[in-house]
């Protein structure tokens, strides 16, 4: 139990709800405008505000505008997934999918009416507006690529049962949910200077990726099991194996990013809040709303 010296002042809490309620307010006013791509099931108020506070408690000392890059993409990249995990029904559609994000994540228009592409073009314009993006570009449309690739290997772990499951190593390499995505954008978003070690962020990034991969996995175990989705607990090894796996991640990234709390503390603060973050909400609650 966290201890009451641990909490944070009221006079703070409330002004982290009062930038994520602009934040909240921003992603509503998105969905609205990409009404397809966001359905009042499964997209609910407490889906935006869920996002919102996440990335406002994990970046408390900025305003809603320069947490906007990184929010938009968090609720496209569950635009995705619903269109992948959900509503796909042949690989054909999956590669279609695919196809019409990467047609647009090097820079090209997206076509008249197709809001998935047309939202992370968007995303994409507003973020190359950034003093920092042209150092990060060919990483950020990487890691969509990478994301895209990661759902369809897990829509096709779903769709064919009687194929071999991934190992817990190989589940974890390859769980690119799209977090190092959201973290990326962040970062093009609020870093006006170059920062000490791009390679060593990335790593980090990604690694805090597995984190959250297990905790949410841990916290959508029963939805995962009635949606036949892929769940590190349901890789044939015992729950204690994957917490031994959970521990040592979290220590790995308590060093990885020690020395960065020294050289690009912002960033460095806002993957270690994240983790801790999602330790708190999975379990108790999920983004999702009711399909």
């Amino acid at each position: 139990m966290t201890a009451i010296a641990d909490l944070l002042a009221p006079r703070e809490a409330g002004a982290v709800c009062a930038v994520a309620s602009h934040v909240q307010r921003d992603l509503i006013a998105c969905a609205g405008a990409y009404p397809e791509l966001f359905p009042a099931k499964p997209f609910d108020g407490p889906f935006f505000s869920t996002i919102a506070l996440a990335n406002t408690f994990c970046a408390p000392w900025l305003d809603a505008g320069q947490l906007r890059p990184a929010n938009r993409i968090t609720m496209w990249i569950f635009a995705v997934d619903r269109l992948m995990d959900l509503l796909a029904t042949s690989r054909a559609e999956i590669d279609e999918i695919v196809a019409r994000c990467l047609a647009v994540v090097d820079g090209g228009p997206a076509p008249a009416g197709d809001e998935l592409a047309g939202l992370l073009a968007d995303i994409r314009a507003e973020l190359a507006t950034s003093p920092a993006f042209p150092g990060l570009a060919e990483i950020w449309q990487d890691d969509v690529r990478r994301m895209l690739e990661s759902m369809t290997r897990d829509w096709q772990w779903k769709a064919d049962p009687a194929a071999a499951l991934p190992t817990l190593d190989e589940y974890l390499a390859g769980a690119e949910f799209g977090y190092s995505l959201v973290f990326l954008s962040h970062w093009i978003a609020t870093t006006d200077t170059p920062v000490t070690d791009t390679g060593a962020l990335v790593s980090a990034g990604r690694l805090v990726q597995q984190i959250i991969r297990i905790l949410n996995d841990y916290g959508t175990y029963q939805r995962d099991v009635t949606w036949g989705d892929v769940n590190a607990l349901l890789l044939g090894v015992d729950r204690e194996v994957v917490d031994a796996r959970l521990a040592a991640l979290i220590e790995e990234a308590d060093e990885r990013l020690a020395p960065l709390m020294e050289t690009d503390r912002p960033l460095a603060v806002f993957l270690a809040r994240h983790i801790t973050f999602n330790q708190g909400f999975y379990g108790l609650a999920d983004y999702w709303g009711s399909r």
